[in-house]
């Protein structure tokens, strides 16, 4: 669960500022409300975290995490979740699961994204000091930036992260940091996220060769190369988007408006959508002992991270 850029403050309007409103207005919807993917969910959603309730459990960690620096003497202002959405609800991601899907949107930036919509990629560590990521992660701040667009888990392009130091104004860290302490608290699982997300892929690649589904992927590839385009699937046409920049280019929106359309005219995402739905029907009864235990676990940490003040 990540949180974002931070910064220190010590200012007086902190507090004020952490009473103020979040703008939901950029915040993605649990349902895709326009595009090709209008009102689809696929039944392993269920399984995961909406957005709304997402940003509760993060408000709480924020909230322990804070008083935790406090007590080694660190002030932190650390982001203040929602301010920052993604582009989609949860780790499925329907809205680009098969490619894009919203006309007026690629009208707009083609294969980008909003610029709004990127920020919650940003490092958490980016406006802390050395000794604040120590005592909130448990391990070194990087002597030198990743490259734009490496993950965090890429441990900075190669290198292991040190350990932190073992304590900080006479108190020792927690394992983990103080992130490590608040997730603890609120008895956060991580890999029940990663276990739903893993069967995620799992239907994806399972239902990309079935009939039905390359039957339409042979139908979209033929319309498209009718419009003077060559692209085994939706995949490839996204990789074409970027290839001269940041896939907001001229020629990159026109190829997004002629993707789109060919998905409409061969109603690519209704029949794979359709498809991947029963294997995820199928992954769900197989593994539904696992998938009741994720449920539960779910709604005790929400209730956790709502009681947290």
């Amino acid at each position: 669960m990540s949180l974002g850029a931070c910064s220190s403050s010590g200012s007086a309007s902190d507090s004020a500022k952490d009473k103020a409103p979040i703008d939901r207005t950029n915040w993605p919807a649990e349902v895709p409300t326009s595009g090709l993917v209008k009102g689809l969910e696929l039944p392993l959603e269920a399984y995961l975290p909406s957005y709304a309730d997402q940003v509760a459990v993060d408000t709480a960690l924020r909230t322990l995490q804070m008083r935790c620096m406090s007590e080694y003497g660190l002030t932190v202002d650390l982001p203040r979740p929602g301010a920052n959405p993604p582009p989609h609800s949860n780790a499925v991601s329907i809205e680009r699961r098969y490619g894009l899907s919203d006309r007026a949107q690629a009208q707009k930036y083609g294969y980008g994204l909003p610029k709004e919509l990127t920020r919650s990629l940003e490092s958490v560590e980016e406006g802390l000091s050395g000794i604040e990521v120590e005592v909130l992660t448990g391990r070194k701040k990087p002597e030198f930036a990743p490259p734009k667009g490496a993950k965090v888990s890429d441990g900075h392009f190669g290198r292991v992260p040190e350990p932190a130091r073992a304590e900080h104004n006479g108190k020792k860290l927690h394992e983990g940091g103080c992130a490590g302490w608040s997730k603890r608290r609120l008895k956060v699982n991580e890999e029940d996220a990663g276990f739903v997300s893993g069967l995620a892929s799992t239907s994806l690649s399972e239902s990309r060769p079935l009939k039905p589904v390359e039957k339409a992927l042979k139908s979209w590839s033929a319309c498209m190369k009718d419009k003077g385009r060559k692209a085994a699937d939706p995949y490839r046409a996204m990789e074409q988007g970027y290839a001269d920049g940041d896939g907001t280019t001229k020629n990159a929106i026109e190829l997004a408006l002629d993707d789109i359309d060919c998905k409409e005219q061969t109603r690519l995402i209704e029949v794979w959508f359709k498809e991947e739905s029963a294997v995820q029907k199928r992954l769900i009864e197989e593994n539904k002992d696992q998938l009741a235990a994720i449920k539960k676990r779910m709604g005790e940490v929400l209730e956790a991270a709502k009681a947290t003040k």
